[in-house]
């Protein structure tokens, strides 16, 4: 899965932004600078992020933006979702945005051999993204979990897969 310009865009501005979060505001043009993000592309996302209500903007020759939530609130998956959509690969197992497969022969069926295994990435996704809020992102020291992320359980489906391939060698 890739994730689109916009969120890693979107990713670079929080982080700037949770690194000030509480020092008061940060001004467009400088973010844009720093981060290397065109402006008026910053300004798209900037404007989706407050319309989430995840950051707060002032006018003015000393505005800029701020994060309204503390960065201990807010989750990698929360923003990439909001920027580009549900995280699942595929529409039938997405969680936010849930949509029937019409074309698909196994739609009528209860075992879907592409929708099981895509939900399997869909929730490993989902429990990184979910995992990790802007502090961990940007401060991995203060609460560790960069480094005591656990490994996703992976589901029946794909542990039987593991080990018949095991005994194999």
């Amino acid at each position: 899965m890739r994730f689109s310009k916009k969120s890693e865009y979107a990713l670079r501005a929080m982080t700037e932004l949770t690194q000030e979060f509480g020092h008061g505001l940060v001004q467009r043009k400088s973010l844009a600078e720093r981060q290397n993000i065109p402006l008026g592309f910053l300004e798209m996302i900037l404007l989706s992020l407050k319309n989430a209500g995840l950051i707060g903007s002032r006018r003015g020759a000393h505005g800029g933006v701020f994060l309204i939530k503390s960065p201990r609130e807010v989750t990698l998956g929360q923003i990439i979702r909001l920027l580009d959509g549900p995280l699942a690969p595929i529409a039938c197992v997405s969680q936010t945005a849930y949509q029937k497969c019409r074309d698909c022969p196994h739609a009528a069926t209860k075992t879907c051999p592409i929708q099981r295994i895509m939900l399997d990435v869909r929730n490993a996704i989902a429990s990184v993204l979910d995992h990790y809020t802007l502090e961990d992102f940007v401060f991995p020291q203060k609460g560790g979990a960069l480094l005591n992320l656990k490994t996703p359980p992976v589901s029946g489906a794909t542990q039987k897969k593991k080990k018949s391939s095991d005994s194999q060698f």
